[in-house]
């Protein structure tokens, strides 16, 4: 049989609890999903250009040399795919005012190649380095993936800042209802209630205030997301082209209100034995 509530949380404690916990919720899913489709992009992204290089040859005189040792080193390459003046030019062109025609006398040779491990990457620039200009682009675009491994960490900075008001919520709502029940609380203890009963009765309290909360900020932070990754994607920029959530990442978002409700069952234990032992 279900042990009777004796005592329970009065009508402001019960709305307080109820919308601070679907507002925390709301956080911790918004921060958590925001790091794991920013780890996601940065996984994507390291995949695509891992093997990747650029060659830029800005002498003339070595355009023929490194055409033939591209041509030489070809076993080596997925795809060799040269770039020409007037793709430059266009991909310029946002970038530069007045006009592109006078650049096209200083524009390089370039060569983007797809190499099919990295010791082939390694062994072609050992050769190509001292004709040309040898760039990776996991290399060149290490500034863009070294910013979203810190969104990933400010995100989950955000995450434990919001897991320890949670936990400080808990514990200021616990003492201030057994105030509140004080005399309910002595009561138990002359008829011989344990502790234990008690505890529980804490705890199914705030498990079913919390797992109403929960349920309601997971429904709001998702369509969030959505949007952030949404508004990401039509961008079309670098990175954030990339980012998204896979299966196992909303698996995780859906786990996130369940670790919630567990942390605050957890909390309410140990708020509860203090304030027993200090009584």
């Amino acid at each position: 049989m279900k042990s009777p509530i004796v005592f329970s949380l009065v009508r402001q404690q019960s709305v307080f609890m109820t919308v601070i916990m679907s507002l925390m919720t709301f956080l911790a899913v918004v921060a958590m999903g925001i790091a794991l489709s920013i780890g996601t992009g940065v996984m994507r992204w390291n995949n695509q250009w891992d093997m990747v290089a650029t060659v830029q040859v800005t002498n003339p005189d070595n355009v023929s040399v490194v055409q033939k040792l591209i041509t030489t080193n070809r076993d080596g390459m997925e795809t060799v795919t040269q770039i020409s003046s007037d793709e430059m030019l266009r991909m310029m062109g946002p970038w530069i005012s007045g006009g592109t025609d006078a650049l096209k006398n200083y524009l390089p040779a370039m060569w983007e190649i797809r190499f099919k491990s990295k010791t082939n990457m390694s062994t072609f620039s050992r050769k190509i380095s001292p004709h040309a200009r040898f760039l990776t682009h996991h290399d060149a675009l290490s500034a863009p993936i070294g910013a979203g491994w810190r969104m990933i960490a400010i995100a989950s900075f955000v995450l434990m800042l919001v897991i320890g008001a949670i936990g400080a919520s808990i514990t200021y709502i616990a003492q201030n209802t057994a105030m509140l029940h004080k005399r309910e609380l002595e009561i138990l203890t002359q008829v011989g209630a344990t502790d234990s009963f008690v505890i529980h009765q804490m705890q199914h309290i705030v498990a079913k205030i919390c797992t109403i909360a929960c349920m309601c900020g997971f429904i709001a932070a998702v369509p969030v997301i959505m949007l952030i990754i949404s508004a990401a994607h039509h961008a079309r920029i670098g990175l954030s082209a990339m980012i998204g959530i896979s299966g196992g990442g909303w698996a995780i978002l859906a786990f996130m209100p369940i670790f919630i409700i567990i942390f605050a069952i957890y909390i309410t234990r140990r708020a509860t034995i203090q304030i027993l032992k200090n009584n």
